[in-house]
C-alpha cells in the first residue's frame, strides 16, 4: 500500500487547465504543462490497495491500478510504466481520452472523491516517454504467418502491435491519408495532440508493423483478394455509419455530420488547409447531441470564432450525484462539464429538433425545436413550447448505427451482421468467414476507447491461437463480457 493514511489526509486534486481566454486562441492541449507532477505522488498515495480492487473490474483492460499507484507514489516511474504497459498498449491515449470508468468503481468513491486514476496514468506514461523507458519490442523470431488489420484506430493498432510482437508479419490498412482512425481525425487537438499518435506509430514501425494508408478495403482493394493474400484478417474499421436527422430542411447547406466537421479542423492542424472548409467563424452554431463528440464540436467551434454555440440534447439533464438506480460501482450517467463547456455556450436539455429553416440561397439560418418529455417508452412533445433559434452551422453528433455498408467490405468478406448492424462474432472474435476476425466498434458498436484497446488485445490473442494453435498473448475480455460499468 502506498500511503496507509493517504485517503484520510489528502483530498482529491486534478490536473489544472489553462485559462479559457488563453486556450481558445490555440489548439494545444487544455492542461497546464507539468501541472500534474508536483501533486501526483500524493494523489497516487490516496489509493487504498483494496483487498478486492473494484477498479480492476471497472476497467475493461484490467489495468493493475493499485500496483502502478504504489510505484508512482514512491517515484519509481520505470516500474510504474512496466506495470501500466502490462495491460495497456497506449496509456497516453486512455489517460487523455477515457472517461475513467475505473474511477467510478474506485472503492474510495463510495463515500469520498475517487482516486485520480486517470491523472496518475497519464503522468506515468508521459514520464516514461520523457525518460526513454518506452522502446520498440520487436519479436525474437518470426512465425511465417501474415495478418492484415483493417483500420488504424485504437482497436486496430492494439491488435497489430500485439500480433507483431507475437512474431507475425502484420500490415495495417487505413482508408484515410494518415494513421490513427478517429484518434487522428475525430479527436480535436486540444484533447490530445497528435504527437502522441506519431511516436507510437514510429515505435510500431520499429517493431515491424507495416502501414498502408489511402487504401479502403472494399473499394480500392477487394476484400476477397486481401483474404487470399493473408493468413488471417482483423476487421477494426469502427462503427462509422452516423445517425442522421430526417426532418424538413435537412438538405440545407450548413448542416453536417460531426465526422464531416471535426476531421477538417484536424487537417488544418496537420497543415493540409489554412482554414477549415467548414468553419464556425462568425456563425451561430448549434450542436445536436449531448455526448463527448458533441462537446468536441463545441470546443472546436469556440476556437474557430463562433458567434454563439448551443448544444441540444433530447434527454433530460443528468444528475450531478449518483442516481439511486446507478449505484457504486457502476458507471453512472452524470452531468459533466468538459473543458469545452467551460469555454462558453449554452446547453439545452429535453428538446427535439422539428425542422430547419433556410434563406433564399439554401443556407440554414434557423433551427425549430420543441420541448419533450419521456412517457410510456417514447418522447412526447409539449404543446406550446415550440420556438426557433439562430443556426448558421449545425453539426449532428447523435452517435453511430453500425459498420459502413457502402464500401463493399461486408459483402465481399461475406460476414454476417447482428441485429444492431455490427459484424457478428463468436466468443473468440471470429466472424462467419473463416480466418476473419473483428474487434472494436465494428463488432461491439459505438463504445469507449478503453473497450477498443481491450478488444484489440483480446482479438489478437484469438488470431494468434488460430494461426499457431496456442497463444501467450493476454486476452482481457471476450465479446460477451460486460464489465460493471456497462
Amino acid at each position: 500500500m502506498a500511503d496507509p493514511k493517504g485517503f484520510l489526509t489528502t483530498g482529491r486534486e486534478v490536473a489544472r487547465t489553462r485559462p479559457v481566454a488563453e486556450r481558445v486562441k490555440d489548439w494545444n492541449e487544455v492542461y497546464v504543462p507539468g501541472s500534474l507532477l508536483p501533486i501526483i505522488s500524493k494523489q497516487a498515495g490516496r489509493c487504498m490497495d483494496c483487498g478486492i480492487p473494484f477498479c480492476h473490474n471497472g476497467c475493461p483492460l484490467g489495468n493493475l491500478i493499485p500496483e502502478w499507484n504504489d510505484y508512482a507514489y514512491r517515484g519509481d516511474w520505470e516500474a510504474a510504466s512496466e506495470r501500466l504497459h502490462a495491460t495497456n498498449n497506449f496509456p497516453e491515449f486512455t489517460g487523455r481520452l477515457c472517461p475513467a470508468p475505473c474511477e467510478s468503481a474506485c472503492v474510495l468513491g463510495i463515500n469520498q472523491p475517487a482516486v485520480t486514476i486517470k491523472n496518475v496514468e497519464v503522468t506515468i506514461i508521459d514520464k516514461a516517454w520523457e525518460a526513454g523507458h518506452v522502446t520498440p519490442q520487436p519479436p525474437e523470431r518470426l512465425s511465417g504467418k501474415t495478418v492484415a488489420v483493417i483500420g488504424s484506430g485504437p482497436a486496430g493498432l492494439a491488435a497489430a502491435q500485439q500480433l507483431t510482437r507475437a512474431g507475425h508479419t502484420v500490415a495495417v490498412y487505413e482508408r484515410a491519408d494518415r494513421i490513427g482512425g478517429l484518434l487522428r481525425y475525430g479527436i480535436p487537438e486540444f484533447k490530445m495532440e497528435k504527437r502522441h499518435i506519431n511516436r507510437r506509430i514510429e515505435q510500431m514501425r520499429a517493431e515491424g508493423t507495416k502501414f498502408r494508408t489511402g487504401v479502403e478495403i472494399g473499394r480500392d482493394l477487394d476484400a476477397r483478394d486481401l483474404r487470399r493474400r493473408y493468413d488471417a484478417v482483423v476487421i477494426a474499421a469502427g462503427a462509422t455509419t452516423a445517425r442522421d436527422l430526417p426532418v424538413p430542411g435537412r438538405e440545407l447547406n450548413g448542416i453536417h455530420q460531426a465526422m464531416e466537421y471535426l476531421p477538417l479542423a484536424n487537417k488544418v492542424q496537420e497543415g493540409d488547409y489554412v482554414t477549415s472548409p467548414i468553419s464556425a467563424e462568425g456563425k451561430h452554431v448549434v450542436v445536436i447531441g449531448g455526448g463527448d463528440t458533441g462537446a468536441d464540436c463545441v470546443g472546436t467551434a469556440h476556437r474557430q470564432g463562433a458567434a454563439s454555440v448551443t448544444q441540444l440534447e433530447i434527454m433530460p439533464r443528468p444528475s450531478e450525484e449518483r442516481p439511486p438506480n446507478q449505484p457504486w460501482p457502476t458507471f453512472p450517467l452524470l452531468y459533466k462539464v468538459t473543458s469545452a463547456h467551460e469555454e462558453g455556450g449554452e446547453r439545452v436539455y429535453s428538446v427535439s429538433t422539428t425542422r430547419f429553416e433556410g434563406d433564399e440561397d439554401g443556407n440554414v439560418q434557423w433551427l425549430h425545436l420543441v420541448e419533450v418529455e419521456f412517457k410510456d417508452g417514447k418522447f412526447e412533445q409539449k404543446p406550446g413550447t415550440e420556438r426557433k433559434i439562430p443556426a448558421q452551422l449545425v453539426t449532428l453528433a447523435m452517435g453511430f448505427t453500425g459498420v459502413d455498408r457502402t464500401n463493399g467490405l461486408v459483402e465481399q468478406f461475406g460476414v454476417e451482421l447482428d441485429a444492431r448492424g455490427n459484424i457478428a462474432r463468436d466468443g473468440r472474435y471470429a466472424t462467419s468467414a473463416d480466418g476473419v476476425f473483428v474487434a472494436g466498434d465494428a463488432g461491439r458498436g459505438q463504445s469507449l476507447i478503453v473497450w477498443a484497446i481491450a478488444e484489440g488485445r483480446a482479438a489478437a490473442a484469438a488470431v494468434d491461437r488460430y494461426l499457431t494453435g496456442a497463444t501467450d498473448l493476454p486476452a482481457p475480455i471476450r465479446p460477451t463480457d460486460r464489465a460493471l460499468t456497462v
